[in-house]
């Protein structure tokens, strides 16, 4: 079989391009032909980057940034171009330009619809792009979310819950280097670290994380990794409440050193409290590594599916931070219930949350479509 991926961005920088790289990646090595058609970010020249003998990433050079689409023409041009070489074409959603493009390509092969999240904060995008999205839930053989309860709740797809399924996103194990996680344990002796990670905006709730800290006492501090607009804002109330002995804003992290944060911690934390959150790749990244995490109970997303509560850590209400600090205590409080989320939560990440996994369920998945 020949399976297209066409979604976001080149080079990866998100959740969603991430999964879609990982498929491309993961399938092409299996020994399945799987390339990837995307729109560049970050300036990329765009072109062809070949992963194996089975396997291309196919960059289209972005012209025009719109309501943090990014639109690149040469998307529909080379679509047309190739679409009738494929088997399946397993797009990802929201990407309006990926939807245009395919919309026009005249493609009439099997379409699987991979449902990341709703539009939620673009209202006047989703406006425009409503009739294409319509277009395109009618239009798929299958709707794949990434947990069974965001593709089950969502508004969107109520009417089409016959062809819905759900491929859990599937990571590598993280893998750190000893040294470097001892440097930072050094970095911080005879305290309990709390890792969280997430760009500074406002639905990862960090606001909150930061007021959690004046409930813990000394010996914890709250490592927050991560870059965005609310980094002055989230500075200026730790230096307000006198908290920068319990809390520290480390910035951009790079993917090798993000691995030793993630090993060198005692358990993460995932403070969001919007839907935008829909899974959060960060807590199976934590939960590879045998760390709890504490996440919160958002209506409507599939985080707290990932995160099994009394399994693999503990979820607590949104916006709460005196319950972000009581679970944060719980946990360090007793070795015994420690070391039993801890071996939870590693269970979970190599029973659903691996690649081979994501990757397995979505080769079943393509089977089933193309014996129909």
């Amino acid at each position: 079989m020949k399976i297209l991926q066409i979604g976001k961005f080149y080079p990866i920088r998100g959740g969603v391009e991430k999964v879609m790289y990982d498929l491309t990646l993961g399938l092409s090595e299996a020994g399945i032909h799987c390339d990837m058609l995307c729109a560049t970010t970050e300036d990329h020249p765009g072109g062809i980057i070949t992963l194996n003998e089975n396997g291309r990433v196919i960059a289209m050079k972005t012209q025009l940034k719109f309501a943090a689409t990014m639109i690149a023409p040469g998307m529909i041009s080379k679509l047309r171009s190739i679409a009738k070489e494929y088997d399946v074409v397993h797009i990802h959603h929201p990407d309006p330009m990926a939807t245009l493009a395919l919309f026009i390509s005249g493609y009439k092969g099997k379409i699987i619809l991979h449902w990341h999240s709703d539009i939620l904060k673009q209202k006047t995008l989703l406006k425009l792009y409503k009739p294409l999205q319509d277009w395109l839930i009618k239009r798929a053989d299958y709707i794949v979310g990434t947990t069974p309860v965001y593709v089950n709740e969502s508004s969107f797809l109520q009417h089409v819950q016959n062809k819905i399924d759900f491929i859990p996103i599937g990571v590598e194990s993280i893998a750190s280097t000893a040294s470097k996680v001892a440097q930072i344990r050094e970095k911080y002796p005879n305290k309990k670290i709390v890792f969280s990670l997430g760009r500074l905006v406002e639905y990862k709730g960090y606001a909150y994380l930061v007021e959690a800290a004046n409930y813990l006492t000394d010996d914890y501090i709250v490592l927050i990794g991560g870059m965005g607009p609310l980094k002055e804002e989230l500075q200026a109330s730790i230096d307000k409440n006198g908290l920068s002995n319990k809390i520290e804003l480390l910035g951009f992290i790079s993917d090798e050193e993000v691995a030793n944060y993630f090993q060198a911690c005692d358990l993460f934390c995932l403070s969001s409290i919007l839907k935008t959150e829909a899974f959060a790749i960060v807590q199976i990244e934590a939960m590879s590594c045998a760390k709890p995490v504490i996440s919160t109970d958002i209506k409507g997303s599939g985080v707290s599916w990932v995160n099994s509560n009394g399994e693999s850590g503990l979820v607590v209400p949104c916006e709460d931070s005196k319950s972000l600090a009581d679970a944060i205590v719980k946990i360090m409080g007793s070795p015994d219930y420690y070391n039993e989320l801890s071996q939870g939560a590693l269970d979970r990440y190599s029973t659903q949350f691996t690649r081979k996994n994501m990757i397995d369920k979505c080769i079943k998945l393509y089977n089933k479509l193309l014996l129909n």
